[in-house]
């Protein structure tokens, strides 16, 4: 499997995180340390990668872009944008950049040739309806195509070769020159399609498993994500259902989108998302602040890649302002967040479930199989090689008991979310807890294989007594006893170790759910509005 298939994303919209101004008149930035401190607290956080845009030289916000060859000033320069890279890689994250090739800005360099030239530019073909009779708000002498109404986003002619030829060739000196892992592609939902098959094989060819993922708002989404375009698309289908399927009390919205789109895009994991820089944040949007956390746990447990935008992990807020997006993009910095870790219980979940995703494979590779449906009530598994991870979620404002049909034959059930444990928060100390794990585990079986070994002598010296002596009754009883006590033995250091790592952890004192396994069922005792994960074997 390619890392995408099981990588939680980190997105970070940097101009606004790092507070550069909103339009660039020159002044130069070095921002780039403090998206290295980011970088640490998404991998903190349990991501594997950064998805990092817009990041290329604009006039504002980042999507008009007027070089594609270098970072916007205000951030940084090429050279620490390379050292970036290197480092996320270093620590375990995989880093892919905003690639805006349906417009650029009016400052681009093909753009002001065709002001000063008009009919005879040579880059006249680069966009897309020129009209020399018509004209915009700027008086340029000329009209053309735009996206979504915007003049100042002046839209390409992708059909070009040349146009074509420039863009890929920008491809290549991203990966070349940034040892980038992929692209977000803005506005995927207007881009040529002959563009975007061309541009995967190009993609395919310059770095093993790079990923491309699209901007896609509305549609049937295998029409962009399928093996010949893009690995990927954004689901805001989904994104829509998870806040207004909670306001509303209406789980029914959540499963029949999930149901839909696995329909249509089968097996292809879409980019599964409760914000980002465009849309309104989650704890503005939804109105009972207690559903973030069922919100949450959906992001992460559904079939998807999950993203978590900057802040969100954190509880903020944002909201639209006279039609500007920046009071979704704000600057933060991390030391107003520093206990959050202990004390934010949002952010403590947000670790958790990056630790589940990790752990269980079932969270990644697991078919999806629906189990129990009521507007406040909803369970689902996710099943893989007979085991299984059940999601169970109550966003009432009331204790709710569920009884829910097992997917597979299972013997035990625990609550992983209770019982990840406190002490497993950083994934980069994850190698080294695996070694001392395994020592420990080394030196139980060693202790085991003499426990074994002393009830098997004293077996054979019972049994050596038996034959000598003829049948006698006392050594017959010590016999069986002895027996009984290695079976017992055998048993009880079997159970220790088919337990999963993440069980062993004491269980965190909070008030949680109640599970009741019997029959073939699991009832679920549900606190109001509230959710967790059950793993069954």
């Amino acid at each position: 499997m390619a890392w995408y298939d099981s990588a939680v994303f980190y997105h970070i919209y940097p101009l606004g995180l790092c507070g550069c101004p909103h339009e660039n008149h020159g002044e130069e930035g070095h921002h780039f340390g403090k998206l290295k401190a980011w970088a640490d607290h998404a991998r903190k956080l349990g991501c594997t990668a950064i998805y990092i845009g817009p990041l290329f030289e604009s006039e504002g916000h980042g999507y008009e872009t007027t070089d594609y060859r270098k970072v916007d000033r205000r951030l940084g320069t090429n050279g620490e944008f390379k050292n970036y890279v290197s480092y996320c890689h270093s620590i375990g994250l995989h880093v892919i950049v905003d690639g805006v090739f349906n417009h650029t800005g009016r400052s681009f360099f093909a753009f002001q040739d065709l002001k000063e030239h008009r009919e005879n530019s040579r880059y006249k073909d680069w966009y897309c309806n020129v009209n020399f009779y018509g004209n915009n708000e700027y008086n340029d002498g000329f009209s053309y195509d735009n996206w979504g109404g915007y003049n100042l986003l002046v839209k390409l002619n992708q059909w070009n070769p040349e146009v074509q030829n420039y863009l890929f060739d920008s491809v290549r000196f991203w990966v070349s020159e940034f040892d980038i892992d992929g692209i977000r592609l803005d506005a995927a939902d207007v881009l040529d399609h002959n563009f975007m098959r061309q541009l995967r094989k190009l993609t395919d060819s310059l770095k093993p498993e790079f990923w491309l993922m699209g901007e896609v708002i509305h549609g049937d989404y295998s029409r962009w994500a399928n093996n010949e375009m893009l690995h990927s698309v954004t689901n805001y289908e989904l994104h829509k259902g998870l806040y207004s399927g909670h306001n509303d009390h209406n789980y029914f919205e959540i499963a029949h989108s999930v149901r839909r789109l696995l329909g249509i895009c089968g097996n292809t994991p879409l980019y599964t998302f409760v914000d980002n820089h465009d849309v309104e944040r989650l704890a503005t949007k939804l109105n009972n602040k207690a559903h973030l956390r069922p919100v949450m746990i959906l992001n992460y447990t559904l079939p998807g890649i999950p993203s978590l935008y900057y802040g969100t992990e954190f509880g903020i807020e944002g909201k639209k302002e006279w039609g500007s997006d920046w009071s979704l993009r704000p600057c933060l910095e991390l030391s107003d967040y520093r206990d959050a870790y202990e004390d934010n219980e949002l952010t403590h979940l947000i670790v958790q479930l990056g630790r589940c995703k990790q752990l269980y494979p079932e969270l990644t590779y697991g078919e999806y199989r629906e189990l129990y449906l009521q507007n406040r009530q909803y369970a689902f598994a996710r099943v893989l090689n007979g085991r299984a991870v059940i999601a169970a979620l109550n966003n009432d404002d009331r204790y709710a008991v569920i009884s829910i049909p097992l997917p597979i034959a299972a013997t035990r059930a625990t609550d992983i979310l209770i019982d990840a444990g406190e002490n497993e928060q950083d994934p980069l100390a994850e190698q080294a807890e695996n070694e001392h794990r395994e020592a420990e585990k080394a030196k139980k079986l060693q202790f085991m294989a003499a426990d074994i070994r002393t009830a098997l002598q004293r077996l054979q010296s019972a049994a050596d007594t038996l034959t000598g002596s003829g049948e006698d009754t006392c050594t017959i009883e010590q016999l069986h006893s002895d027996a009984d006590g290695l079976i017992s033995l055998i048993d009880g250091y079997a159970r220790e170790f088919r337990m999963p790592l993440a069980m062993q952890a004491p269980p965190r004192e909070i008030e949680g759910p109640e599970l009741h396994l019997q029959d073939g069922r699991l009832e679920v005792q549900l606190p109001a509005n509230h959710g967790t994960l059950i793993y069954v074997e």
